[in-house]
């Protein structure tokens, strides 16, 4: 028998079979959904993924890329939780950083690139201009002409955990 569950119960069923197992695709989750008897359209799985804050990785073994959920399996709520998270996301996946004019660029493993420049915009550092991802780089771009180099030392900085930040605890500009 299948059933349409309201938003909030598909999403901690999606969230309990993305937690369980790796979960590699949304054809994947769907038919894992349908198994469990929801049936989902590909569009609503597609909303429920982003509205959960679900982000593919792939793992440092080489295993495909799989959804991972944001701790507590909560989105991020940017003025209270993520600048501690981009701490130690920075920390974790960081391997290097580059500034050049108003450009840093920074090294991740594979995969992850993405997921960190989703939580760096979240944040919503005053100095950042924005953000672009690829596999393993993405490239930060500062608002200040000549601000690359700063901006990847800060970033450095706040993955070894010395960064300073502000009285709401956002990394200082």
């Amino acid at each position: 028998m299948t059933s349409a569950l309201n938003r909030p119960a598909r999403h901690a069923r999606i969230a309990e079979l993305i937690t369980a197992q790796p979960v590699t695709s949304q054809a994947h989750l769907a038919r894992l959904l349908s198994e469990a008897g929801v049936e989902v359209t590909q569009a609503t799985l597609s909303r429920d993924l982003e509205e959960l804050g679900a982000v593919k990785l792939r793992g440092s073994d080489g295993a495909p890329a799989s959804y991972v959920l944001p701790p507590e399996n909560a989105p991020l709520r940017p003025a209270q939780s993520a600048p501690g998270r981009l701490t130690r996301m920075l920390g974790e996946l960081l391997t290097s950083a580059e500034g050049s004019a108003n450009l840093a660029v920074l090294r991740t493993p594979p995969g992850a690139a993405q997921f960190l420049a989703s939580a760096l915009d979240k944040v919503g550092l005053p100095d950042v201009l924005g953000t672009i991802a690829g596999d393993d780089t993405l490239l930060v771009v500062s608002r200040d002409p000549v601000g690359g180099a700063a901006l990847a030392d800060r970033l450095l900085a706040l993955a070894a955990g010395s960064a300073p930040s502000d009285p709401e605890g956002r990394p200082a500009p």
